[in-house]
């Protein structure tokens, strides 16, 4: 745990929201000491729901690992992360995430995503959004050849 890396992070939040590419969101990757991965929130700028500050850096560090994932790296992040980022953050796999506000401090400023967390554990046909399963039977020979892929990288 490194003040300076969280420094860093919200230097990145600052950023981005004095540019007026999104809110103030920042979020930096660190490895053996250093860092490898920036990012800021740049929802506005690229007109990208998905372009969230965690997302960023783990797209810029996984560049620069040239690795699909950032095992035994940190995660420094000036707020708690969205359920979105939380996803992104555990596919990533990182060693550990710290972060400076909470999810209640990001609400008191209007960047609220408890509906989104309310709307996970319902069943698909209770959610606000409709989910309508279509061509199951046909996608899961999709997902029979991949069981069967023999030069597959499991992940």
């Amino acid at each position: 745990m490194n003040h300076e890396f969280m420094r860093a992070a919200i230097d990145e939040g600052r950023k981005g929201m004095n540019a007026n590419e999104g809110g103030p969101f920042g979020a930096v990757i660190v490895k053996d000491g250093q860092i490898i991965g920036r990012g800021h929130n740049q929802v506005l700028l690229l007109n990208d729901p998905t372009a969230h500050a965690e997302v960023m850096a783990i797209r810029d560090a996984c560049k620069t690992l040239k690795d699909f994932q950032i095992t035994n790296c940190e995660l420094y992040t000036s707020c708690e992360p969205c359920p979105m980022c939380l996803g992104a953050i555990y596919w990533a796999r990182p060693k550990a995430v710290y972060f400076a506000c909470t999810r209640a401090d990001a609400a008191a400023i209007e960047f609220d995503d408890d509906f989104i967390y309310q709307q996970v554990p319902l069943p698909t046909t209770e959610r606000s959004i409709p989910f309508k399963e279509l061509l199951r039977e046909e996608a899961l020979g999709l997902f029979k050849q991949w069981s069967e892929k023999m030069d597959k990288t499991p992940y």
